[in-house]
Order: structure tokens, then C-alpha cells, then sequence
């Protein structure tokens, strides 16, 4: 029940978000937008979105095995794509994270505790990288200069990321320590080819100014969306180019045809999990684990 009510609130929320959004903007534009998309510069932004898809289960099985669980790195991948495939289209069951937990306990006794660490740090490294490029792009952006000590306070929080991800790591999840610097630099080169997916998408659309500033809107809503307040970010994002977009006095159909599109790119990439659900048994895993 507890699990059901949660579903509807995230359910309700997401759709009151893109219901306000859609009363605010101009719909003959955004349908204007989605149309004329150019489809080459859009299967760049599905390439990169793997790419980065990629590097981020390579991440994590730097975080496994450093608990002693060694996965294949094809095994680990497939399992990746189908936690994606329960994160969005599943999102009242125990989500992707919690399925790699229950499978990888079931069937290698790795210990909850451990898995869940690990899946943590994941998540956790790859905010770092979000909010390290979102305050050197907010530092460099038009926003900076609207606010009274933004700048400072940007590369401020920039230069504090990793030292805090280091006393995090050290205090609190010292078992990950030998793998932090390995991981803190995969987390940047995924956010990195976030960003060129997003990119493909504002050259997809034709934007051509502003781009810097859409790009801070981008990460900023993907710290946001990070939140578990709606279903795969939807609502957050649009809200976010929403807001960001009018403050700098730019009309936001165009931010909000970014956000679905960059949805479609993540709804079409997590649907591959669907086709390797038969694949996650630990028979397809070409190592075998070895646990401590």
C-alpha cells in the first residue's frame, strides 16, 4: 500500500508539473520544435546517452569489486540497462537499484549492506560530477552575473566537490577508498558525455545562442530530477527550463521541447532493458564472484 501511494503521488505530481508548464508556454511553437527536430543531430544525443550509460556500469563495477564481487563487464552491463528499464517504466516496485541489490545477494550472498553501499557511491559519484560542471557552467553563464555573489560561491562550491566526496568517502564508506580517484574520474567523463547528448539535442532544435545557458539549466535540472518527486525527472526538467529560461527573459518552448526530447533519448535507451530481462541470471555472467 505504502509502495502504491507513493507510485500516485510521484504519478499526480508529474502530471500537475507538465500540466502548469504546458498552460505557460507556447503550444504551436513547442509542437513547431518537436516536428522540425533535425533526426541526425537526435541519434547523436541517443549515442552519447549510451556512451555515457556505458562508462557509468563501468563505474559501478569498480564499486562492486572493490566489495570482491567481480561481474563480467558485459554482465554488468546488461544488468545496468535493466535497472534503467525498472527505474522508469517500472517506478512502484523496488526500483533498478534495489533489483541489482536483490539479485546480486540472492545469488552471490554479497551482503545488502555492501551492494547498497555500493549503488550509493555510484549515484553519489556521479552527483559530484553534476555539480561540479553545473557550477563552472553557472559561474560562466549569464546567471552569474544576476545574482550578488554567485561567482564566488560557484567556483567555491566547484573546488569543494571532491574534497567533500573524499571526507564522505574516508569517514563513511572507507572500504571504497582505493577505487575513489578511479571513480571520481569516470563520474566526470559520464557527466561529460551528458552533456554532449544534450548538446546534440540544442543543435537538433537549431539553438544557437544562449547555448551555455541552456546547458546550466540542463545539469541544474538533472541535480534536481535526481529527487524522487516525480517519474524519470519528467516535471522537474520542464520546470526547471521553465523558470530558468523566463529569469534571463527567453521565451521556454524551446528549453521545454529540450526536456522531452531528452526524456524520449532516456525512455528509448531504458527500453533495451527490456529485451535482456532473460539475460540476468548469473549464467550469463562470464566470471564468477568472488565474495568477502
Amino acid at each position: 500500500m505504502k509502495s502504491k501511494l507513493k507510485l500516485l503521488l510521484k504519478i499526480l505530481f508529474t502530471a500537475g508539473a507538465l500540466w502548469f508548464v504546458l498552460q505557460k508556454v507556447e503550444l504551436p511553437r513547442l509542437r513547431e520544435s518537436l516536428a522540425g527536430a533535425d533526426p541526425l543531430w537526435l541519434f547523436g544525443a541517443l549515442l552519447f546517452f549510451n556512451l555515457s550509460k556505458i562508462a557509468s556500469a563501468l563505474r559501478l563495477n569498480l564499486y562492486f569489486r572493490a566489495i570482491g564481487l567481480r561481474l563480467s563487464e558485459g554482465y554488468n552491463l546488461i544488468l545496468y540497462y535493466v535497472g534503467m528499464f525498472y527505474n522508469l517504466f517500472l517506478p512502484g516496485g523496488i526500483g533498478g537499484d534495489g533489483y541489482k541489490v536483490y539479485l546480486l545477494n540472492r545469488h552471490y550472498k554479497s551482503g545488502v549492506k555492501p551492494l547498497l553501499q555500493a549503488v550509493l557511491l555510484d549515484r553519489l559519484s556521479g552527483l559530484a560530477g553534476l555539480v561540479l560542471y553545473a557550477a563552472l557552467l553557472f559561474a560562466a553563464s549569464d546567471y552569474a552575473a544576476m545574482i550578488p555573489y554567485a561567482l564566488p560561491l560557484a567556483l567555491l562550491a566547484a573546488a569543494a566537490v571532491f574534497p567533500v566526496a573524499w571526507l564522505a568517502t574516508r569517514y563513511l564508506f572507507v572500504r571504497f577508498l582505493p577505487v575513489f580517484n578511479t571513480t571520481m574520474l569516470w563520474g566526470l567523463g559520464v557527466q561529460l558525455l551528458q552533456l554532449a547528448s544534450a548538446w546534440c539535442i540544442l543543435k537538433s532544435l537549431g539553438v544557437a545562442e544562449y547555448q551555455l545557458e541552456y546547458l546550466t539549466l540542463f545539469l541544474v535540472s538533472s541535480v534536481a530530477a535526481v529527487l524522487p518527486l516525480t517519474i524519470g525527472g519528467v516535471g522537474i526538467r520542464e520546470l526547471t527550463f521553465l523558470y530558468g529560461l523566463g529569469w534571463i527573459g527567453i521565451e521556454p518552448s524551446l528549453g521545454v521541447t529540450f526536456s522531452f526530447l531528452f526524456f524520449a533519448v532516456t525512455a528509448l535507451s531504458s527500453l533495451a532493458g527490456l529485451f535482456l530481462l532473460n539475460r540476468v541470471t548469473p549464467e550469463t555472467a562470464t566470471e564468477r564472484s568472488e565474495t568477502s
